[in-house]
């Protein structure tokens, strides 16, 4: 069935899952009062990291007894960071449903070696929280980024654990409740839901992470970039803005503006809404198609910002060749740019439905795709 080209076109086509769409009101303009040429280490530099964890802290409500650091190498880094510094001192029960969930689980089990049982689920799913035991040091993502599944809460986390929690929760971060009782130690990156620029990654640590990193060392070595301790205590310097290598003081700028276009359209709420709203039009343009489905199998773990979908058809012969082919019509039409599914993951399409992103967008783009699904359907019938 050949449809006609939508008539109204994105205003914005960028639907990529990270780096993703800067805040709507995005101007070069408004980077010019980064500290350029200054040393992050000047009281101008300083000033600008502080802001940045504070205004962090207040937008997200983190409890203030909670420490917030700035460190390399974006989310991974933070997880990374995390994990070399506080695993091995008990079992660890390593939880994945995506990719980089799967990455935590090598690094624990090839690279540290320690201790740790294995709990993972297919792509759409999600493991059984029921089932974890936490009294080991638990290690998980928040929101599956590559396979649109999120933890629904915190509930099946008690509050009388033995080991920590380390979350990863890059995608969710500013988009998802998250419950900070229930987590020892959360990691994100500016380049998700703030629409930030990449490289520069936040660590959070809850009173019992930093109780665990001033009372156990690891057996291997930590390089530098990794410590967070002198001479048994916690280096608080991190957590105040005096990060462990030099940031981008432009990236940093670019946070705040972000921070301060989140506080101008009501918070933590309103940015949460925006996704929610966002996510909500491709779950509605979903169920009442025949051809593509959420790749998340429970309504209730659908992730509000990565929302990974599955085409259902089954005239399609090869999925991930006629994936890739839809995603480069919408590309070549300028109507949707990087919107193609994770390379680990199953053949389909990923829609970034972040805060930064415009429900007039969404609404414009699923006629476009729904366009591309037909056209593509129809070349591959001629081609047969």
């Amino acid at each position: 069935m050949a449809i006609e080209a939508p008539a109204t076109r994105p205003a914005n086509p960028r639907f990529s899952s990270g780096p993703c769409a800067k805040i709507p009101t995005f101007e070069l303009s408004k980077l010019s009062d980064a500290a350029l040429g200054r040393s992050h280490r000047a009281a101008i530099g300083k000033e600008k990291l502080k802001a940045a964890i504070e205004e962090t802290r207040d937008l997200l409500g983190i409890p203030a007894d909670y420490k917030i650091g700035i460190v390399p190498a974006s989310d991974t880094g933070a997880v990374e960071m995390a994990m070399w510094s506080m695993l091995g001192e008990r079992k660890a029960t390593m939880v994945a449903w995506e990719s980089f969930g799967s990455g935590w689980v090598t690094d624990v089990v090839k690279q540290l070696k320690i201790d740790a049982e294995v709990k993972e689920a297919g792509y759409g799913e999600i493991v059984d929280f029921a089932e974890i035991d936490f009294d080991t040091d638990v290690v998980f993502t928040w929101n599956g980024t590559t396979s649109g599944v999120r933890v629904p809460n915190g509930d099946k986390i008690p509050a009388d654990r033995a080991g920590l929690t380390i979350c990863d929760a890059t995608s969710a971060a500013f988009a998802q409740d998250l419950p900070w009782d229930k987590l020892d130690v959360t990691t994100f990156s500016w380049q998700k839901v703030m629409g930030g620029e990449a490289a520069h990654g936040m660590l959070i640590l809850s009173p019992r992470a930093v109780e665990r990193l001033e009372n156990y060392t690891p057996a291997w070595p930590m390089p530098k970039i990794f410590r967070m301790t002198k001479g048994g205590k916690l280096n608080e310097g991190i957590f105040k803005g005096e990060t462990i290598n030099t940031p981008s003081m432009l990236a940093v700028e670019d946070y705040l503006v972000a921070l301060a276009w989140a506080r101008e359209i009501g918070g933590f709420k309103a940015l949460m809404a925006r996704a929610d709203a966002n996510a909500q039009v491709i779950w509605d343009f979903c169920d009442q198609k025949d051809w593509i489905a959420n790749l998340a199998n429970d309504p209730a773990t659908r992730s509000n910002t990565s929302v990974c979908l599955k085409f259902t058809d089954d005239r399609i012969t090869d999925g991930a060749t006629f994936a890739k082919a839809v995603a480069k019509r919408l590309e070549a039409e300028g109507v949707a740019l990087d919107i193609g599914a994770y390379r680990d993951a199953p053949a389909g399409l990923r829609i970034w439905c972040g805060a930064t992103v415009e429900t007039a967008d969404i609404e414009a783009l699923l006629p476009w795709l729904e366009w591309a699904f037909h056209a593509e359907i129809g070349a591959q019938t001629e081609a047969a």
